[in-house]
C-alpha cells in the first residue's frame, strides 16, 4: 500500500515554497478535531485535518508536525508510515496501554492526552509554525549617557538590517523614553504595542506578532504609541522577544540606561550589546558607569562613538572603556529635521548614521552590502 510514501510533484513543491503547509491532524473523531483546531488557533495557525489514513498520505511528509488521533493510530500503524520527526499521538482522556505499540509503529515521539496536555500542545504547534531553525540574533543598544543618540542609532541599525539581512523587529524597551514611533517613521502607522501584549495570555506566535505590529520597509516596531506606559512583566517581555526572534532576521532593542526588571531580563538574552557615547569627557565617564550595570551579561560588547573627534580620540576612548570600537560617526546635518518630518533615520543613505549602522551590523553579523 503506498500510504505515506507519495512525494509531492512540482506543483505541490511550488505551492509549499510559497506558503508553508500547516500541521497535520489525522482523525475521524469530530470532537478531537474540534479540540485540536481550537488549540491550533491559540497557537496562531490552522490545521490540515484528514479524516482517514489514506487521505493523509500526501500531506504526511511535508507537514511541520503530525498529530495522529487515538482513533486511527492502529490503522496508521498497519500502513507502515514513513519515519519522520515531530509525530505525536493525541487522545481525548486516557490512552489504553495496548495501543502503545501502535504509537511506536507510527514513529510517535509522545502520546498527548487532552485536556491535561493542552498547554504543551499549544507550544508544540507554535514551534512547528515558527520553524525549527535557530533563533535570530538579538542586539541591544544603550546610551552611555543621556542624549547619546542611542534610540536613533537603534532605529538606524534596524533599518539597515531590514535592507541587507531580512525582516527586522525593533523593540522599544524604554518606558521612560520619548518613543521610537517617530524616530522610525512609524508614528502614523497603526498596530499593536506593549499594552496589547500585557493583555495576552500564553505563548506568542511569531507570525501573529509580526503581523500585528506597525511596519515600514521591513522593520516592525514593538513600541508604546500613545498608550499609558507601565512596567512590563519580565515574563511578557521574554515571550515577546522570543517570538520576535523566531520571526525576524534580527531583533534590535532600544534599552534604557536605568534598567527595570523587564529590561534586565532582556539584557541577559542579548547576543550583542552596543554602547553609544559622545566624544566628551563627562559622557565617557557616564558610559563607564553604564557598563558597570551590564556586568554579568554574556553578550558581546561593542562601542559606537558620536561627534567630532577633538580632545578625545575614538580609539583611546574604546581602550579606556575596554570595548572594541565598532564605528565612529560624525553628527549628521538635518537628522533631527528628518525625524521630525516622520521620514525615518536613514533619509541620507550615505550619511554618517547609515555608515555607522552598516559598520556595526558588519561587526555583529559579518559584512553587509555597502559596509565601509
Amino acid at each position: 500500500m503506498p500510504f505515506l510514501r507519495t512525494r509531492p510533484g512540482p506543483v505541490a513543491r511550488t505551492a509549499a515554497a510559497a506558503a508553508p503547509p500547516p500541521p497535520l491532524l489525522v482523525t475521524a473523531d469530530p470532537a478531537l478535531a474540534e479540540d485540536v483546531c481550537r488549540l491550533a488557533a491559540a497557537a496562531g495557525t490552522a490545521m490540515d485535518v484528514r479524516s482517514g489514513v489514506r487521505e493523509a498520505g500526501t500531506a504526511w511528509p511535508g507537514a511541520p508536525l503530525v498529530l495522529v488521533g487515538a482513533d486511527l493510530v492502529q490503522d496508521a500503524a498497519g500502513c507502515a508510515p514513513t519515519r519522520r520527526d515531530h509525530v505525536h499521538v493525541v487522545a481525548r482522556g486516557g490512552f489504553p496501554d495496548h495501543r502503545f505499540p501502535a504509537a511506536l509503529a507510527v514513529g510517535a515521539q509522545t502520546v498527548v492526552e487532552l485536556p491535561a496536555a493542552e498547554p504543551w500542545l499549544v507550544e508544540a504547534l507554535a514551534d512547528a509554525v515558527d520553524g525549527s531553525g535557530p533563533a535570530s540574533r538579538m542586539v541591544g543598544v544603550v546610551g552611555g549617557c543621556g542624549g547619546a543618540g542611542a534610540s536613533t542609532f537603534a532605529a538606524a541599525l534596524a533599518a539597515v538590517a531590514a535592507t541587507h539581512v531580512g525582516p527586522t523587529t525593533l523593540v522599544d524597551a524604554d518606558p521612560l523614553g520619548a518613543g521610537l514611533e517617530r524616530v522610525a517613521g512609524l508614528d502614523e502607522t497603526d498596530g499593536a504595542g506593549w499594552l496589547s501584549l500585557r493583555e495576552s495570555v500564553g505563548r506568542l506566535s511569531s507570525r501573529s506578532l509580526r503581523a500585528a505590529l506597525p511596519q515600514v520597509e521591513g522593520t516592525a516596531l514593538l513600541g508604546w504609541g500613545e498608550e499609558r506606559r507601565e512596567p512590563v512583566d519580565p515574563l511578557v517581555a521574554r515571550e515577546a522577544v522570543s517570538a520576535a526572534r523566531r520571526g525576524s532576521a534580527l531583533v534590535v532593542l532600544d534599552l534604557p540606561r536605568h534598567a527595570d526588571s523587564a529590561s534586565r531580563e532582556l539584557v541577559q538574552r542579548c547576543d550583542d550589546l552596543v554602547v553609544v557615547t559622545p566624544l566628551a569627557l563627562l559622557a565617557v565617564a557616564a558610559a563607564a558607569r553604564t557598563l558597570s550595570s551590564l556586568v554579568g551579561s554574556a553578550a558581546r560588547l561593542h562601542l559606537v562613538t558620536r561627534g567630532k573627534a577633538g580632545s578625545l580620540d575614538p580609539e583611546e576612548v574604546a581602550a579606556a572603556l575596554g570595548l572594541p570600537l565598532a564605528a565612529t560617526m560624525a553628527d549628521q546635518r538635518r537628522l533631527e529635521e528628518s525625524v521630525e518630518l516622520g521620514l525615518g533615520p536613514l533619509v541620507a543613505r550615505r550619511g554618517p548614521l547609515a555608515r555607522a549602522a552598516r559598520a556595526t551590523l558588519a561587526e555583529v553579523l559579518g559584512p553587509v552590502g555597502g559596509a565601509p
